[in-house]
């Protein structure tokens, strides 16, 4: 019977980025036909796109267009490109000119909570669908109160960690972290401390990559 090799996963995004959910999609999947050969630990670490973003957000399609210096047009291209390739890893994104952008600092405190618990999956999850697939703040308590629930997590809990600043230290902390050892753009996905996967690969390239890096500790 083959040795199955453990695999430490260290995955890094943001909530707010549409490529993270896609790679989440794509990892779960290419681990999913790994089973046999990959015994994997995901952890999830915060990085924020937009830092700075009001409370209220701003308008995406604006916020997007100015940042990147592209056209509308180009911005919605671009929306639909990634909206079909979401829906290839069974993930659901129903972003259109009204969609929004906010600032995700109180979701990464959430994250940070839940991993405590043994549910940051599960939240990382609902906290992608809140911001993508139902269009909500992933700044606003209530929404984010009703992602802990839906993630197994207690509500009344969430609520309180929210009102304080609870894992603040440590989101920013890691934050700092990432940013030190390299990591400007995500999803940035590191094996084994050593190993870098870049962007939102479908199933197929992380399931090479993930053989490929799982053989070669093997051997070690």
């Amino acid at each position: 019977m083959p040795m199955t090799q453990k695999l430490k996963i260290d995955f890094v995004s943001d909530v707010a980025c549409p490529w993270c959910a896609i790679g989440l999609g794509g990892l779960e999947a290419a681990l999913g036909n790994l089973e046999s050969v990959i015994e994997a630990e995901i952890t999830f670490h915060p990085f924020e796109l937009n830092p700075g973003m009001a409370p209220r957000g701003e308008n995406a399609l604006e916020h997007i267009a100015s940042k990147y210096g592209i056209s509308f047009d180009q911005v919605r291209e671009n929306r639909a490109r990634i909206r079909d390739r979401a829906a290839e890893v069974g993930f659901t994104m129903n972003t259109s000119d009204a969609s929004r952008a906010y600032n995700t600092f109180d979701a990464h405190r959430l994250i940070a909570w839940a991993g405590e618990k043994g549910r940051q999956l599960a939240m990382k999850q609902q906290l992608f669908a809140l911001f993508f697939t139902h269009q909500l703040d992933p700044g606003d308590p209530d929404a984010l109160a009703a992602a802990a629930e839906a993630a197994g997590l207690d509500a009344s809990d969430a609520r309180e960690v929210l009102a304080s600043d609870q894992y603040a230290e440590q989101v920013r902390s890691e934050e700092t972290l990432w940013r030190e050892r390299g990591v400007s753009s995500v999803p940035a996905v590191v094996i084994g401390g050593r190993y870098l996967i870049s962007g939102g690969q479908p199933p197929e390239e992380y399931e090479r990559q993930l053989r490929g890096i799982a053989a070669k500790l093997l051997n070690e």
